[in-house]
This record gives structure tokens, C-alpha cells and sequence, in this order.
């Protein structure tokens, strides 16, 4: 088992004036981009086979999202909120927890795949596809950030990695890098059938009661398929059109016109509620996993 790594407080920023902090990043936190792109981030997560092998064989039930909607919803959006906007000690307690939940986590004889949970090169892949979902759905509601800004958001969104054991080093240097690099990758990745079925039984909701997937599994697969890059939405089998696409395109400009004027604790729902719910199981030694 790899040994996790001490969180680096200090990570590189290519200006310190620029550097964003706990508090000013939440200007680019949108709780609502949390529901809307979550499904599609993880497809293109669970694209490297590793990684998807990793939670199709996963024998860790109490995490399975297929048992557990609402618990797996609650850490995985918690990781975001604690990676982005909690301290230094937060991300330390919570890297602890998911670590103890990753251990299990490794391929084994029958595995066609070799992978292990603490492996920084499929952390820093899972890092990159949250922060290129921060970063794609945020430009569709509100338009292109200034390059100072947007540089400044990339390079602090490497906390998605070193929360957990991503070296510093690993996250490509600035934007200019990163964006060649994710599609190069992406481009390579092929969705096998075992996962291509997994995925639709997400976006179906599967796993949930029949009212809610007869009231919400239609317009969620219409968002998972406009979310995803055209390679993967191809690796999945899906249809888009023109006249697709422009029904998202006004789905989304409505969206931001609700959500622009709505008070900052509300854009930030769920997220500031997940990080709130760390703090007092923190406070009250419970489990934060």
C-alpha cells in the first residue's frame, strides 16, 4: 500500500498576488453545477479504466453509489467543498478518512486491469476531470473568465489532487498545458460494455424510487449528454443534434439568470451545507465518511 503523502500547504502559485484562498475561490463555486454536472463528471472519471474497474469491483458496499445515492452524494460533494473551500487541517482530516475508505480499493488475481485507490496518477486524472467540469460548466452559465482569473483558478483546483496523495508537481503547470493534455488523454479512452451499462443505470437513476426516476431521468440524461465531450458522448452511444443543443444552450442562460441573483449562501447550496456538516462532525468525532 502506497503511503499518503503530507499535504503540501505551501503549493506553488504562479503569483502570489493572484492566489486564490478558501474564501475568495467561492466567487467560482456554483452548488448548482454540483447536480447538473456531477453524473457526466463521472463518467469521464470512470473513462480510465483503471478508475472504472477500480468501482465496478469495488467491495466496499457502504460507498457503492448504486446502494447508497444519498451517502455517496454527501462524500463526494463533501470532498469537493472540503478540497476547495476548507483549511489545511480540514483537508487533512478528511484525506485521513477517505483514505481508511480507499484501502480496500486494489485490483486483485482476476482483475483485467491493475489499480490501486492510492495511486496519484489516477487521483491526479479524477482531480482533472472536477476541475475541467468546474471550469467548462462555469464558462456555459457565466461567460469566459479573465486569463488572470481563470489561471489563478486552475492553478489553486490542483487541491482537488493533493487532498489526497497527487503530488504538486503532477498537476500541468498552467492552462496552456493542461488543456492539450486532457484531450489527448480523453481522446485515448474507450468505454467498455460492463461500464457503458454501469453508466447508463446512473443516468437513468436506477438506484432511486420509481417516482423520482419517472419525474427527473428523462431531463437527466438530456444534461449528461450535453455535458459530455463529443468523444465520450460517442464511447456512450448517445444522439445529439443541433436542435439539442440549442435547447441546452437556453436551458443553461436560464439557469444563470436565476441563480446570478440569487445571495451567495444560496449559489453555494449544497456545497457550504456538506462543508458545514464536516466541521460539526469534526467537532463531535463522528465520522466524516
Amino acid at each position: 500500500m502506497t503511503a499518503p503523502l503530507p499535504i503540501d500547504v505551501n503549493e506553488p502559485a504562479p503569483n502570489r498576488a493572484e492566489q486564490l484562498t478558501p474564501e475568495s475561490v467561492q466567487q467560482y463555486m456554483d452548488g448548482i453545477a454540483a447536480f447538473l454536472g456531477g453524473t457526466a463528471n463521472v463518467i469521464m472519471q470512470l473513462s480510465l479504466r483503471p478508475v472504472g474497474r477500480g468501482v465496478l469491483e469495488s467491495t466496499v458496499d457502504s460507498g457503492k453509489v448504486t446502494l447508497h445515492p444519498v451517502k455517496r452524494l454527501r462524500t463526494t460533494l463533501t470532498y469537493i467543498a472540503v478540497a476547495m473551500m476548507g483549511s489545511d487541517e480540514e483537508r487533512a482530516a478528511y484525506r485521513e478518512a477517505v483514505n481508511r475508505s480507499h484501502r480496500p480499493v486494489h485490483s486483485g488475481p482476476q482483475s483485467p486491469v491493475k489499480y490501486n485507490a492510492f495511486d496519484p496518477k489516477l487521483q491526479l486524472w479524477v482531480a482533472a476531470t472536477i476541475y475541467w467540469g468546474i471550469d467548462d460548466l462555469y464558462t456555459r452559465m457565466h461567460g469566459p473568465l479573465d486569463p488572470a482569473a481563470a489561471e489563478a483558478l486552475y492553478r489553486y483546483s490542483a487541491r482537488l489532487g493533493t487532498t489526497l496523495q497527487m503530488r504538486p508537481d503532477m498537476w500541468p503547470a498552467d492552462r496552456a498545458e493542461f488543456f492539450p493534455w486532457w484531450e489527448e488523454n480523453l481522446a485515448q479512452y474507450r468505454i467498455e460494455p460492463a461500464l457503458r451499462e454501469y453508466f447508463d443505470g446512473l443516468i437513468d437513476l436506477a438506484m432511486m424510487p420509481w417516482p423520482i426516476r419517472f419525474a427527473f431521468a428523462r431531463l437527466q440524461r438530456f444534461i449528461v449528454t450535453g455535458l459530455l465531450p463529443p468523444h465520450v458522448r460517442g464511447e456512450m452511444r448517445m444522439t445529439w443534434t443541433e436542435r439539442d443543443q440549442r435547447r441546452f444552450d437556453r436551458l443553461l442562460r436560464g439557469l444563470s439568470v436565476v441563480h446570478n441573483r440569487m445571495p451567495k449562501q444560496v449559489r453555494l447550496f449544497p456545497l457550504n451545507l456538506y462543508l458545514f456538516d464536516l466541521r460539526r462532525r469534526l467537532r463531535r468525532g463522528k465520522p466524516l465518511v
